[in-house]
């Protein structure tokens, strides 16, 4: 399943939502990623101006991957966020 995000809050609650799928939780995702549970928490709220390193490692431990594409036109509903 694709998710469309374009901003901060709606990464960091795709990752939250994937991180729950898994049954993991913050702190265990810390453990797997070497990060503290505190940052796990700001980059699914979308605070803290992640690091893309730090990001690639969250989506990494989720066996997950980024995707750059071009904007589509149509908008992205809070109900496609989650």
């Amino acid at each position: 399943m694709s998710t469309i995000v374009r901003i901060p809050f709606q990464i960091g609650a795709a990752i939250r939502r994937q991180r729950k799928l898994k049954g993991l939780t913050q702190a265990q995702l810390g453990q797997k990623t070497g990060l503290r549970q505190a940052t796990i928490s700001q980059l699914e709220k979308g605070e803290g101006g992640a690091q893309l390193k730090t990001l690639t490692d969250v989506l990494s431990a989720l066996n997950l991957e980024l995707v750059i594409q071009e904007r589509t036109t149509s908008p992205v509903s809070f109900e496609d966020i989650f």
